[in-house]
């Protein structure tokens, strides 16, 4: 019967389709990187979605997010989703959690009940804390490496993170995870070499902060601020979602 993933049923077939109507995926971290994954995932027919996030939409996520519109500033960026999520696909099962992953809410989360965890978050310890309780729990996961301050969106590959190279933030988790004993972890990554961000006081989110009211995590606490556009984080998050989608269904 003819329905919204009529064209992908012709590639997957109806066995495939029906292995990801099956399939949950969990997604933490839904900006600029995952929240194109969660878009192609729920494009693709994947049954239901978790979707992890404590950010409220900015004005300064218009240029690179896919929630991200004038009309939805100030909300919730899983609420958001979800609708979206839903308009897409009304038979799609949804499951926001308005948290910052972080090792102190990590046992909010059964990873035994995913089939598969999309890592799109920024924090080095919640990144390292995925891949722990990914492996301990036999869970495939997929992790995000540096996308900000990068212009070259055809530069990203995937890769183990133990044959990872350039990317500085792959250098600190291919060190940890080692030190964690765990062997493997997929990664979406690039050799190309971060840009330094400008630093214009004039428009600069440190001394400019715009976070809507109730943000728990303002511009002004951050380190760095990164910079970013409109197409390499959508990329990354792309890439993630392909690779999700194949190994759903790699031995049927």
């Amino acid at each position: 019967m003819l329905n919204q993933f009529s064209r992908t049923e012709l590639l997957l077939g109806k066995e495939g389709m029906e292995r990801l109507t099956r399939a949950r995926v969990a997604v933490f971290g839904i900006g600029g990187v995952g929240g194109y994954t969660v878009e192609a995932l729920a494009r693709s027919g994947v049954g239901t979605l978790d979707i992890i996030d404590d950010d409220k939409i900015c004005l300064t996520n218009l240029n690179r997010q896919i929630y991200a519109l004038r009309s939805t500033i100030g909300r919730y960026k899983v609420e958001v989703a979800k609708e979206r999520i839903l308009d897409i696909n009304p038979e799609a099962i949804v499951h926001t959690y308005q948290t910052f992953y972080l090792p102190e809410t990590a046992e909010q989360f059964d990873f035994t009940a995913y089939d598969y965890v999309v890592d799109a978050i920024d924090t080095v310890t919640g990144k390292l804390q995925l891949a722990e309780q990914a492996y301990r729990c036999g869970t495939p996961i997929i992790s995000a490496m540096g996308a900000g301050n990068k212009l070259d969106a055809a530069g990203f590959m995937v890769a183990d993170i133990y044959e990872t190279e350039v990317c500085p933030l792959a250098k600190v988790m291919r060190r940890e995870l080692k030190k964690r004993g765990i062997p493997h972890l997929k990664v979406v990554y690039s050799k190309e070499k971060p840009i330094a961000p400008e630093e214009d006081m004039t428009i600069g989110c440190k001394t400019n902060c715009i976070c809507p009211p109730g943000t728990t995590r303002k511009c002004t606490q951050r380190r760095q601020v990164p910079g970013s556009s409109a197409f390499v984080p959508p990329v990354v998050g792309l890439i993630m979602a392909g690779e999700v989608v194949k190994d759903l269904i790699a031995d049927i």
